[in-house]
């Protein structure tokens, strides 16, 4: 049940106390648009994209798919972009900017083919299958309406050298992006039956960067490998340089320079955790405790036997009647000993779920919220079983059974002890395929979206979705949080240590048992889409501290230790006190520019003092969220770095240019076996107005049917360019765009063609 709230907004560090109801959902207004994909702009912006359909929210003459979410008033504005960012990847840029790349051809109402082969004249949606889209967050104080602070969004002029559909982006140490894989065309797996990979039929088996730098696209033989089950490949930058890559049950260490690939453990139990499966999968908190070693869990998805995935148009089986799993295991890719990898086995689940997705908080926790108990991401009118719209139980989904409660993981706890969601309310919303969430500053977790379904439909049993909810973790019952001073603007790759502050209002209690309990963190939330956060990472930064007799601690603070622990960009500086996280403060990790990052040897931070009669004022901000004593060690002692380097870069810096094709998918079910019910009661509604019957096979460039999408000459060559931007971007620079009587939606097939030309 959704539970009143009355919030006291925390928009200060000055105003230390937490008035939020631990483990509840409030009300988060209406985001306009349903949020296939979000991302943190800024400390005050929440940025929000959905495919091209029919949303009631209109922009330039068009339906919007693109908004920004305001933090503080719970408002959205509708942005105009101008391709279809449909099941897109992202990630941020070193200089805070933010990148999506590919997406869905041009697609009309009810997912049918664009009106041209690059756009659609009702929706007015260009082919965004190549393109490349650029963000500068903007704030409240700057002008929305100007050009620096919309989306770039013209594939003429940024596109990628594939179409990707689906793929995956991780950015790498000196701050470029690796794209991998995708769809080239719709399909509810990039496969066809008998289990072949057509090539370039349905998959785009390749890597390219961003920016392209003459690195041009190479085949990664392991998306042949695992052809069908690799859409949004797991993926996480390793300390070696190396990446880990996770598909299907088959796992690789990567060399991306080098395009060798090392085998590891196949996934235990035949477990499936990317699309359609929808496992939740995050790397766990870096902390000097674990030497900065990265180690992977990997939670839900499903079992399901190979022969049930079917093919382009749909699953063999009605998934809504098979349940997700509760299967969890952790994996170190490179162990510190020097063993081999292997798979361990983590505790599993409180219920199977698909399409939930991990948020890192402040504490270290992770939560893991939305999803369903059976079935599959996607959506469809019709399965190998259920050969007709009418028959299908929950409208175009392929999953049932929402979940409704989040639950905490908890990677320090001994196993057996991991999993909790004593005192999490339950939503009443379901968030099935694409629902979303991200990481707010105030430790809070922005819910949103959900849309199983091939366009607007606000009737059938699991509608698009447009509420969006903040859920409150349980250290919001704490009766208040640190209120640091001293946060820097930058983080570098070592040098000198800095100094940030606590009050000893922050706290109550013993001065030096709080000291020995506060950790530092850098925590990146991503950019979510399909129950992932690309890029999120936490990072614990090494420090020793100051007790003083007024009771406040000064925290001497090194570093990030370097590129590869923790990618250059924005990120939030938490302080977290006996577990209670101050508000987060962005930072930029790095020097704000692509390239090597400059770093420095680990400084060596001064020995920790104590103050025996040292007490903090905040009556009770020492106890931990349940109200209890807290009885942790020390968190966070260390030694280590840290070099302030000047300014924040301001403006959006368009770096290089190239550019991935992204492919995205449909793929749409639902489920709910009679073994297993729903974690709240459902009402069906109306089965929506797409009915249809089942799909016969591969067909034309529909985002209604599960058929690969095909422009008129598939062979043509098409804006594989090689052009770089080396400075700020300006609208005024060398195309009309800067003119105010420039018309996005007037140049279609011919401002596209351009892409050809570039070199």
């Amino acid at each position: 049940m959704l539970l009143p709230l009355s919030l006291l907004w925390l928009v200060s560090v000055s105003s230390p106390v937490l008035a939020a109801n631990a483990g509840s959902f409030e009300d988060g207004g209406d985001t306009l648009i349903s949020a296939m994909m979000m991302f943190l702009g800024n400390e005050e912006k929440v940025y929000v994209l959905d495919k091209a359909e029919g949303n009631p929210a209109q922009i330039e003459g068009h339906p919007a798919w693109g908004s920004v979410w305001d933090i503080k008033t719970k408002k959205a504005d509708v942005m105009d972009v101008r391709t279809n960012v449909f099941c897109a990847s992202g990630m941020h840029l070193p200089n805070g900017s933010f990148v999506t790349f590919g997406g869905n051809s041009a697609v009309g109402r009810g997912g049918k083919p664009g009106s041209d082969i690059f756009w659609d004249s009702e929706y007015r949606d260009f082919d965004g299958s190549k393109a490349i889209r650029i963000l500068n967050p903007c704030k409240s104080s700057d002008n929305f309406a100007s050009a620096q602070c919309k989306w770039f969004d013209d594939p003429a002029l940024l596109s990628m050298n594939k179409r990707r559909w689906y793929s995956t982006a991780e950015p790498l140490a000196d701050g470029t992006i690796v794209l991998i894989g995708g769809f080239v065309g719709g399909g509810y797996i990039n496969r066809n039956t008998p289990n072949t990979t057509p090539v370039p039929e349905a998959a785009e088996n390749t890597f390219e960067f961003f920016p392209d730098n003459g690195r041009g696209v190479k085949d990664m033989a392991f998306l042949f490998k695992t052809g069908g089950l690799n859409s949004f490949a797991h993926t996480f930058l390793l300390n070696s340089g190396k990446m880990l890559v996770q598909a299907n049950v088959s796992t690789i260490i990567w060399d991306y320079d080098t395009n060798t690939e090392t085998p590891l453990p196949d996934m235990p139990n035949g477990v499936v955790r990317v699309y359609p499966a929808s496992g939740a999968v995050a790397m766990l908190p870096l902390t000097p405790a674990n030497n900065y070693n990265p180690t992977i869990l990997f939670c839900g998805g499903s079992d399901m036997p190979e022969s049930a995935w079917g093919n382009y148009s749909f699953p063999a089986i009605n998934t809504w009647n098979y349940p997700a799993s509760h299967d969890c295991h952790r994996l170190t890719p490179e162990p510190a000993d020097g063993s081999a990898p292997a798979y361990e086995v983590d505790d599993d689940m409180l219920e199977g779920r698909t399409m939930s997705q991990f948020i890192i908080l402040p504490d270290g926790k992770l939560l893991v919220i939305n999803g369903g108990l059976n079935g599959t991401a996607g959506y469809s009118e019709a399965t190998g079983e259920t050969f007709s719209y009418s028959d299908m139980p929950f409208g175009m989904s392929l999953a049932s059974g929402p979940v409704g409660r989040p639950a905490l993981y908890d990677p320090n706890a001994p196993k057996g002890k991991r999993w909790s969601n004593a005192g999490l309310d339950t939503s009443p919303i379901a968030r099935m395929y694409h629902s979303s969430a991200i990481l707010l500053p105030d430790g809070s977790v922005l819910v949103a979206g959900s849309n199983p379904n091939v366009d607007v439909n606000t009737t059938t049993i699991f509608p698009t979705e447009y509420r969006a909810e903040v859920f409150y973790p349980p250290y919001f019952a704490a009766k208040a949080r640190p209120s640091p001073t001293g946060v820097p603007k930058t983080i570098s790759y070592g040098g000198d240590s800095f100094d940030i502050t606590v009050p000893g209002s922050s706290y109550a209690g013993s001065g030096n048992d709080a000291a020995k309990n506060t950790a530092v963190v850098l925590l990146r939330g991503g950019f979510t889409t399909h129950a992932m956060n690309m890029g999120q990472r936490y990072l614990q930064l090494n420090n020793t501290y100051t007790v003083k007799s007024d009771g406040s601690i000064v925290l001497h603070v090194a570093q990030a230790p370097n590129p590869f622990v923790f990618q250059p960009g924005p990120s939030l500086l938490y302080v977290t006190v006996n577990g209670i996280p101050s508000i987060g403060s962005m930072v930029i990790v790095g020097n704000g520019v692509m390239g090597p990052q400059p770093t420095a040897p680990a400084s060596t931070l001064p020995d920790s003092t104590l103050h025996d009669s040292a007490k903090g004022t905040a009556d009770g901000a020492s106890l931990t969220p349940d109200g209890t004593p807290n009885d942790d060690k020390d968190s966070a002692k260390a030694s280590s770095t840290g070099l302030i380097i000047g300014s924040v870069v301001g403006a959006v810096v368009l770096v290089g240019l190239l550019g991935a094709l992204a492919l995205c998918l449909m793929r749409r079910r639902a489920s709910q076996p009679a073994a297993q019910t729903t974690s709240y009661a459902m009402t069906p509604g109306g089965q929506g107005a797409f009915r249809g019957a089942a799909y016969p096979g591969m067909r034309g460039s529909e985002a209604s049917a599960f058929a690969p999408l095909h422009r008129s000459n598939d062979s043509e060559v098409w804006n594989g360019s090689t052009a770089n931007l080396t400075g700020p971007y300006r609208d005024d620079v060398g195309d009309a765009r800067g003119s105010t009587a420039y018309d996005p939606y007037a140049t279609t097939t011919a401002t596209m063609a351009r892409a050809s030309k570039l070199t």
